[in-house]
């Protein structure tokens, strides 16, 4: 039974879309312009956050978190993207900040979350490089008011999903279906990180500065040569493009010489997209590499940008998988811990190390949907994500011990919320939320977890009553 190392973080994340709704103030982002076109749940209520904000602190109080990693809604803050700024909504992030340091709890904010206001949208977005400056803005506002106060800045949350299922799949917003489009926004993405860490680093004495990308490792189906080189190039599509430009590695050859033979995109440094000293910029010193991880993928030559899962999303699951469909597996989480402390170790950002101390790794996403709800007696048993969330922090305090850096694990997620596409119907949270009249009962996995920060050790993942 691991105990929870001295300075080791256990809480907890969400995003402002899916739980805020609308609010007083806030603008309209692309995610309420795509799901009002698509019909269906969107986020003018989700969780009612911003009005149930106190009733949501108390309960991360009761359950004792040691940080909150949250998100701010750009709209709310700057309505129109850029210009006016918003006191209201500005204040209501002030407040949340103060309040979450009242109840002894690290506030983790990440500045975007996929949810661009609509306005900047309409001005051509992040396939403008006009929106690394708007965001370097954004940024700028919250460093002076949150400055002061805040634990952890986390730049940009998953560009590969804004990137990518944004602007080249489709399923997410904008809705964008072109392949350079979407390279070209990612680029766009990297150096708002880096352009916005630099502004951190100076603006914002008391917080370290990071970024969020998640990884998805993949692995051979077979031992077939095609496979190989298949699993090759889905880590360098869905992993090494991000996370090696972050840490001063530049793109990786490999794939861009494949992009440039396709003719999508030229990730050389010159007249184009990337111009000269791009990557100089993105390879901001950082404090924090977050690390948003759900499951590991067999990838095959047919499957070489697919990061589909291997199974269809649904409550009808075998054991061991989530109802998104995702293999439930905590060894590939303590794998890639070890090998992205290898890999920062090696880069030019990490022999640096960051604003604040050398760089550190942090779990800033992790947790599972299933649809448990109240039983008669008003209980919430969610055995199975009680498990999945004990099997990865024991894989996490595993890699620390084996020497990854390791120093925090935000489950994914505090509360159920929209689920994006899927709405309400994929349940992550810890804390059970009746959508239609915002009623939040902790479930038992949520029980589970204060028992564990109650001890500090990792209790076994029975019978919170009994535990």
């Amino acid at each position: 039974m691991r105990a929870l190392p001295d300075g080791f973080l256990l809480g907890a994340a969400t995003s402002a879309f899916q739980i805020e709704g609308l609010g007083p103030g806030r603008g309209e982002t692309i995610w309420d312009r795509f799901l009002a076109a698509r019909g269906g749940d969107d986020g003018r209520v989700a969780c009612d956050h911003v009005t149930r904000w106190r009733e949501d602190l108390d309960l991360m109080a009761e359950l004792g978190v040691d940080a909150y990693r949250f998100s701010v809604s750009w709209a709310r803050v700057l309505p129109e993207g850029t210009g006016r700024v918003s006191a209201e909504g500005l204040g209501f992030y002030d407040r949340l900040v103060d309040g979450l340091l009242e109840r002894g709890i690290r506030p983790w904010l990440t500045l975007y979350h996929w949810d661009l206001p609509q306005a900047l949208e309409d001005r051509g977005g992040w396939r403008t490089r006009d929106a690394v400056g708007w965001f370097a803005d954004y940024t700028a506002v919250l460093a002076d008011a949150l400055g002061d106060r805040v634990d952890v800045w986390l730049t940009q949350n998953e560009p590969w999903v804004a990137a990518t299922l944004g602007h080249r799949e489709g399923e997410f917003a904008p809705g964008g279906t072109d392949v350079t489009e979407s390279l070209t926004v990612a680029h766009h993405l990297l150096l708002g990180h880096g352009i916005a860490a630099r502004l951190l680093a100076d603006d914002a004495p008391a917080g370290r500065v990071g970024v969020a990308p998640d990884v998805r490792p993949g692995f051979p189906a077979t031992d077939r040569p095609e496979d190989v080189d298949a699993a090759r190039h889905f880590d360098g599509f869905r992993n090494r493009w991000y996370l090696h430009p972050i840490l001063g590695l530049g793109y990786p050859e490999d794939v861009a010489a494949e992009y440039l033979e396709r003719g999508v995109f030229d990730a050389a440094e010159g007249d184009g997209v990337v111009r000269e000293g791009d990557l100089a910029l993105i390879a901001a010193p950082i404090d924090v590499l977050g690390v948003n991880y759900y499951t590991t993928l067999p990838v095959d030559a047919a499957r070489r940008e697919d990061d589909a899962p291997e199974r269809p999303e649904g409550r009808d699951q075998p054991p061991g998988y989530t109802e998104m469909g995702w293999a439930i597996r905590p060894e590939g989480l303590r794998d890639l811990l070890l090998d992205l402390g290898d890999l920062v170790a090696d880069s030019p950002v990490g022999r640096a190390g960051g604003p604040r101390g050398p760089v550190r790794l942090a779990v800033t996403e992790n947790g599972a949907s299933w649809s448990d709800g109240p039983g008669p007696d008003g209980r919430v048993r969610d055995a199975r994500r009680t498990r999945y969330v004990h099997d990865h922090v024991d894989a996490v305090l595993a890699a620390r011990e084996a020497g990854a850096p390791v120093d925090a694990h935000l489950v994914w997620s505090l509360l159920d919320n929209l689920e994006w596409t899927q709405g309400f119907a994929q349940r992550f949270g810890l804390v059970h939320v009746d959508f239609a009249t915002g009623t939040r009962t902790v479930k038992d996995s949520g029980r589970w977890l204060a028992a564990v920060l109650a001890e500090r050790r990792l209790v076994p993942p029975g019978d919170p009553e009994r535990d």
